[in-house]
């Protein structure tokens, strides 16, 4: 009797539970996907801008992506020769 009260008991709460997951709503927004600027187009003058990069313009956008990659973030360029 009291295993099968206990196994009632389960059920019931797996019950709520799975209705409880019918319940939510969507969380898009209402006016849609943001469409942002391509990121070549930057912000315009600002002081964190490197000095070989020019706003809008994509290749030199590029060029200073790879040399980031390069030199600025590839450990092993950047440690001396052991």
């Amino acid at each position: 009797m009291k295993m099968q009260r206990t196994l009632t008991i389960a059920a019931v709460a797996a019950a709520l539970l799975g209705l409880a997951a019918c319940g939510e709503q969507p969380q898009e927004t209402r006016s849609g996907v943001k469409q942002d600027a391509a990121p070549y187009k930057g912000v315009g003058k600002s002081q964190y801008a490197h000095g070989g990069w020019n706003a809008g313009d994509r290749s030199s956008w590029e060029q200073q992506l790879k040399t980031r990659a390069q030199y600025g973030q590839n450990d092993y360029t950047r440690m001396p020769n052991q």
